[in-house]
C-alpha cells in the first residue's frame, strides 16, 4: 500500500461568518418572504466534518498497456483540508502526478498488457466545512496576481471575447463594482439558462456554443461555466471548482445532497469569484437551476418560489460542506497519456489503453464505484 500523509497548519478562519446579501444589492425575488413561508437554506462555517472517500476501478477492456488517472481531493482552503490518500491494486506503476501546466494532482497507475483485469482502489480522507461570506464586513483582500490573471484568461471552451464579452456586457449593464457585476451575472444565468436532466454527465462547459446557439441548457459544468466565462469577460476573476457531493443536505433539499451509498453520479461543479473586498466567494447558480427543475415533479420557473428563494439567496456567497473539491483546472493534459487533446476538466476517473481513451460515462466498459462515509 502506498500512502501520502499531509500535516495541516491552517486554522478555520471563517467561523461565525454571516450569509446576508450585500447591502443595497439584495436580489429582488428575495426581498420579501413568499406567500406560504419559505424553506430554509443558510450554510454557515462551523464544525469541520471528516469523510473517508473510496473509489474503486475495474477495467473490463484490457487491450494492451492500461493507464488510469483518478482525481484527488487534494486542495487546502478555509473550507477543505486533505488528510491523506492511500491506494491498493495490481498496478505495476502507481504514483501521484500533476498536470504540467495547471498543477492539478491526480493518482496515476499503469497495468501491463498481460494483466486481464486491472483494478485500483483509492481511499482519501478529507475534512470539509460550509462556507459563507459576511457581506457586512468588506475589507481589502490580497491574492497572487498570477492567480488572478489565470482566472481572467480564456480557456478552450470558455473564451472571453466575441459573443461571451457581448453577452457579459449586456448582462452587467449599469453595474459598476465587481460585486454588482457578479450579482448581475448570477441573476442573468438563473433567468436565461436552465438545467437539462438528459445532458450526459455534468456537461462539457462549451460556453461559446451555448451562447451562439442560444441553447443555454445543460448541467453544472455547463451552467456554472457560463457564469465563470461572463465574469472573466468583464474583468472579474472567476473559476469553476470540480468536485463530488458526499452526503445529504442538512436543509432537506434532495437535489443539493447525495447518498453516501453510491456516489457514482454525484459529481458536481461549483464556482467562485474573486471580489476585491471579500476574496474568493462561493457561487453556484447551477444548483439554483437544479432545484428549480428537479426538486419537485413540477418544473419551477420562478426563482421567487418559496422552495427556491432561500437557495437562490444562499448560493450567492455560500455553499454547504457536504461536498468535496478536487481541483479548478481547465484544459488539462494527463501525464503519460497518448491522447493529443486536452480534457476540459478532471472530475471523473480517466483511462486509456490500445483501444483509446475510455468513456468515463460508459459503465459497461469502464467500471468504477464511489462511496463515502463520515468518520
Amino acid at each position: 500500500m502506498n500512502q501520502l500523509k499531509r500535516r495541516h497548519l491552517m486554522q478555520a478562519v471563517a467561523a461565525g461568518v454571516g450569509a446576508s446579501l450585500v447591502p443595497g444589492l439584495a436580489l429582488a425575488q428575495t426581498q420579501t418572504p413568499a406567500a406560504g413561508g419559505e424553506r430554509r437554506f443558510a450554510p454557515q462555517p462551523g464544525a469541520w466534518r471528516r469523510f473517508e472517500m473510496s473509489l474503486e476501478v475495474s477495467v473490463a477492456d484490457h487491450q494492451g498497456l492500461t493507464k488510469l488517472w483518478l482525481p484527488l481531493p487534494d486542495i487546502e482552503t478555509d473550507y477543505q483540508r486533505s488528510l491523506d490518500h492511500s491506494w491498493t491494486g495490481n498496478a505495476s506503476v502507481s504514483r501521484i502526478v500533476s498536470d504540467p501546466a495547471r498543477g492539478v494532482r491526480m493518482l496515476y497507475a499503469e497495468f501491463p498488457e498481460s494483466l486481464k483485469t486491472p483494478t485500483l482502489s483509492l481511499v482519501s480522507r478529507v475534512q470539509t466545512q460550509s462556507r459563507a461570506v459576511d457581506w457586512s464586513r468588506p475589507g481589502r483582500v490580497s491574492e497572487d496576481p498570477a492567480v488572478l490573471r489565470a482566472n481572467l484568461a480564456a480557456t478552450e471552451l470558455v473564451p472571453v471575447d466575441g459573443i461571451v464579452l457581448k453577452t457579459a456586457l449586456e448582462a452587467t449593464q449599469g453595474a459598476r463594482t465587481d460585486v454588482e457585476k457578479a450579482q448581475a451575472i448570477y441573476r442573468w444565468v438563473i433567468a436565461k439558462a436552465h438545467r437539462e436532466p438528459k445532458t450526459r454527465g455534468c456537461g462539457t462547459g462549451d460556453v461559446r456554443t451555448m451562447l451562439e446557439t442560444g441553447n443555454l441548457a445543460g448541467k453544472c459544468a455547463d451552467l456554472n461555466a457560463i457564469f465563470v466565462g461572463l465574469c472573466r469577460a468583464v474583468g472579474v476573476p472567476a473559476r469553476d471548482v470540480y468536485g463530488l457531493r458526499l452526503a445529504p443536505s442538512a436543509f432537506g433539499y434532495r437535489e443539493l445532497g447525495a447518498s453516501s451509498a453510491n456516489l457514482k453520479s454525484a459529481q458536481h461543479c461549483r464556482a467562485e469569484v474573486f471580489l476585491k473586498a471579500y476574496g474568493w466567494v462561493a457561487m453556484d447558480p447551477a444548483d439554483v437551476l437544479k432545484v428549480m427543475r428537479q426538486e419537485t415533479p413540477e418544473w419551477i420557473k420562478d426563482p421567487a418560489h418559496p422552495l427556491v428563494a432561500p437557495v437562490n439567496k444562499g448560493l450567492f456567497g455560500a455553499w454547504e460542506g457536504n461536498w468535496v473539491a478536487y481541483n479548478s483546472g481547465h484544459d488539462l493534459r494527463l501525464p503519460g497519456s497518448a491522447a493529443k487533446t486536452t480534457l476540459p476538466f478532471l472530475m471523473y476517473p480517466q483511462g486509456e489503453n490500445r483501444s483509446g481513451r475510455f468513456d468515463e460515462l460508459a459503465p459497461d466498459s469502464f467500471k468504477y464505484t464511489i462511496s463515502a462515509k463520515e468518520i
